[in-house]
């Protein structure tokens, strides 16, 4: 796959296809911004590309609140640019696009956004941006994204467990994690099959129970706790409420993603949350 693009190639999801993907095209902000619309399609021109795989992201979901134009300028800015060069593209998106007040079930690909954070805000103009400028597009939406690179929940919860007796951990924010190693698998399946009549939004996050039917997901506390386990770390972990945790962003406090319809367009098998982690950490303490 030498004619496709892989922005954000240095992060987690990027790392991940790009270990899949050797030969495709893996670029980062310092060889490509994507916020400069010549730029983008020079290089697009330039390396022959077909397929876009935009991983590239402004994250710091805090950091967002105060700096709403950075976010904005590659999360909705730079999807826009590279779907416009005409290319397939696969947009990735966020459980933040939710308000989080579900009771019960799972967000389905058709529910309303309704975002309540400028983070969230900014991955859905991308999500409207991709929509409109392209005609073939797969928009994937994820949650609570980990791997054995770069900062992230688990890392974070193996670092503490390590060096603390007890971690005070939220117990009220409840959505399923997704490894980024299966994530990018189910890309990887996926850009082959990508045609215009199954463009359109998916959620991929890892299940809760074999058959990909899940009700209720995990809170960040059911996260650490199975992290510590697995990990053979004996560090108490503590439930706490999100108020007791205040943050500058406002989180969803339930955002489980349903799956099915990724599963069921492109026949993708969705591995189990515990399982997904356990690999995880068999990675990070090989490596």
């Amino acid at each position: 796959m030498r004619n496709v693009l892989i922005t954000g190639a240095n992060g987690q999801l990027g790392t991940e296809i790009g270990k899949i993907l050797p030969h495709a095209v893996l670029t980062t902000h310092s060889d490509l911004d994507i916020t400069n619309e010549a730029a983008v399609h020079n290089f697009v021109n330039k390396n022959k590309i077909n397929t876009i795989v935009n991983c590239a992201a402004y994250t710091a979901v805090d950091a967002a609140e105060d700096d709403s134009d950075a976010a904005f300028m590659v999360n909705m800015i730079g999807p826009r640019n590279l779907a416009r060069t005409g290319c397939k593209i696969i947009q990735i998106s966020t459980d933040y696009v939710f308000n989080g007040e579900l009771v019960a079930g799972s967000y389905q690909t058709s529910d309303e956004p309704k975002p309540i954070s400028v983070y969230g805000l900014s991955k859905l103009f991308g999500e409207f941006d991709v929509e409109h400028y392209s005609k073939n597009y797969a928009i994937i939406r994820t949650s609570w994204l980990y791997s054995p690179y770069g900062k992230n929940f688990v890392k974070t919860m193996r670092k503490i467990g390590a060096t603390k007796p007890e971690v005070s951990v939220v117990n009220d924010q409840y959505g399923l994690p997704t490894y980024a190693a299966d994530l990018a698998a189910a890309i990887v399946q996926i850009i082959p099959m990508m045609q215009p009549e199954n463009a359109g939004i998916y959620h991929y996050c890892n299940t809760d129970v074999l058959d990909g039917t899940f009700f209720k997901g995990i809170s960040w506390y059911d996260f650490a706790t199975e992290i510590m386990k697995q990990s053979n770390l004996d560090c108490a972990v503590k439930p706490i409420t999100t108020d007791e945790y205040p943050t500058r962003a406002v989180r969803p406090r339930y955002s489980v993603l349903d799956t099915n319809k990724i599963q069921q367009t492109f026949g993708i098998k969705i591995p189990v949350w515990k399982d997904a982690l356990h690999r995880c950490i068999n990675e990070i303490e090989r490596r």
